[in-house]
């Protein structure tokens, strides 16, 4: 089935060339199917980057997705155009009403900062709240994944002495996962952070559990069993140019910046790099969506229930 996603935005174009099957509200209509109701709450900066690395992931399933696109309602981004963001977002307090599905929380550039620094902390404290009556599931990427696992479980994140960056090789600790059904022992993911979660500072009493992990680069995926949460401290969803675009922003502030690990070939930048982890992307993602589907209830209301 595919996503059904707005007409107009940006993302479409470029994904209906790749071949992805997208879906217009007429078409939608007419199929006698509940689709899975999938909100992105998108705190990364370029918003329409994150908007395609999401839906292309989530519209490759067999299941038919509605992507709804959620901003804060306590923060105005700086560097996404007001018209665009009045065009296809909705702020979180005009849609705290509505039940949804899943919900998946970006990454956002405020990593170094302490939490309670961040300003719309306390709104974002809320939004998770919120997804225990509201929202079936969820999937947290990098800062929202720390993010998710502070406010959950009191763990705290680690500043690292320099950028972990690159393509890193993650052992796949839990094969009978449904998260992780078909995945190979080890699989390379996309990492670009700053900070990190430490295996010491997980609770002791087993409540995240560790579904991929890295000797080079750390943790990668945690579970959340009781509240149906995943937490992903890396970037599956990346394109292949994703880190080429973050090396070359990063060594215009310092010239001194390495490459990204294992990601350029023979680690040198003037060759392309190729993409090692879109397979894995997919399967994980479509492994989520599946994992929701088979657990949502029919009707909305008894989600959160």
């Amino acid at each position: 089935m595919p996503i059904k996603i707005p007409d107009n935005l940006p993302a479409r174009a470029l994904l209906e060339a790749e071949g992805l099957s997208l879906m217009a509200d007429t078409e939608a209509a007419r199929q006698d199917i509940r689709p899975l109701r999938i909100g992105l709450l998108n705190l990364m900066p370029d918003k329409p980057a994150t908007e395609r690395h999401f839906a292309r992931l989530l519209g490759a399933s067999p299941l038919q997705v509605e992507l709804s696109l959620i901003q804060l309602s306590s923060h105005s981004p700086k560097t996404t155009s007001a018209e665009h963001m009045l065009a296809f977002y909705r702020p979180w307090e005009e849609v705290k009403g509505e039940r949804f599905d899943g919900l998946i929380v970006t990454g956002a550039p405020v990593e170094t900062l302490a939490f309670e620094e961040v300003g719309y902390w306390d709104e974002l404290t809320q939004i998770f709240d919120w997804t225990q009556t509201h929202v079936h599931a969820g999937l947290a990427v990098c800062w929202g994944a720390q993010a998710g696992v502070r406010h959950f479980h009191g763990v705290p994140k680690h500043v690292l002495s320099k950028k972990c960056s690159g393509v890193f090789p993650h052992a796949n600790l839990e094969p009978a996962s449904p998260y992780l059904r078909g995945l190979a022992d080890e699989i390379d993911i996309p990492v670009s952070r700053w900070t990190e979660v430490r295996p010491e500072d997980l609770p002791a009493d087993g409540s995240l559990r560790v579904l991929l992990e890295s000797e080079e680069s750390g943790l990668c995926l945690l579970e959340d069993i009781r509240r149906r949460w995943l937490y992903m401290f890396n970037h599956p969803e990346y394109e292949t140019g994703t880190l080429a675009a973050e090396y070359a922003r990063d060594s215009l502030i310092d010239p001194t910046t390495p490459p990204p690990a294992h990601y350029f070939p023979g680690d040198d930048p003037t060759r392309a790099p190729r993409n090692r982890w879109r397979s894995h992307a997919h399967l994980l993602f479509a492994n989520w969506l599946n994992e929701v589907y088979q657990t949502t209830p029919f009707e909305m209301d008894a989600i959160g229930g």
